[in-house]
């Protein structure tokens, strides 16, 4: 399908329709794997027809695309917008550090299946391997912004704020999927947090 010309829905209705096919495509798409779901379990599932998820879509990949960027909407960027409006500094730098984790934990809950597919699809599929290459260094650029807007300034800012996302993100994986019974993840939260902290104000 390929060769097809694909449409941008102008009308609500006909948005409206896009929006469910790629939200029950990329959730049956988690659910059951990618390679375990076609186009028209897709359609059946957003109560559209083959014909009209064709019209917006080449194929299933640009639906799990489109699905993958809600999702990481959902996950990355509200797990740090509270922290917009908040003052930065040396002496709240640990408090602010906990509750982004504690929120992008929680963010993580809301959808474990899709990121077990996901995950999975970054070892086979380069371009759901870029597109989460791509959204690291975007998150890295939004964070260094903030600490920016906060006083926080070095010649290597970007490399220390990649480093802390790396961080975050581990201990998201551990404490939501990984679940390894011998490990304390309290205590692990509390070295994460320090290490972060250090990274962040250590000067010479």
């Amino acid at each position: 399908m390929a060769d097809n010309i694909v449409r941008e829905p102008i009308q609500k209705r006909s948005i409206e329709k896009k929006e469910k096919i790629i939200k029950y495509g990329f959730d049956l798409i988690c659910e059951k794997g990618y390679y375990n779901t076609n186009t028209a379990e897709i359609a059946k599932a957003a109560g559209v027809s083959t014909g009209i998820v064709y019209s917006y879509f080449n194929d299933k990949h640009d639906i799990l695309l489109e699905g993958l960027r809600r999702y990481a909407n959902s996950i990355f960027y509200p797990s740090i917008d509270f922290i917009n409006d908040i003052t930065i500094n040396k002496q709240n730098l640990s408090d602010i550090i906990r509750k982004v984790i504690s929120q992008f934990v929680k963010n993580h809950k809301l959808s474990q299946s899709a990121h077990e597919e996901i995950t999975a699809m970054t070892h086979s599929d380069k371009d759901v391997a870029e597109f989460f290459h791509e959204n690291e260094i975007e998150m890295t650029n939004v964070l260094v912004e903030l600490l920016k807007k906060n006083d926080f300034y070095y010649n290597d800012i970007v490399e220390r704020t990649h480093i802390v996302v790396g961080l975050i993100d581990n201990i998201c994986h551990e404490v939501v999927y990984h679940k390894h019974k011998d490990i304390n993840y309290d205590t692990m939260t509390d070295i994460v947090v320090n290490e972060i902290v250090h990274i962040l104000t250590k000067t010479d």
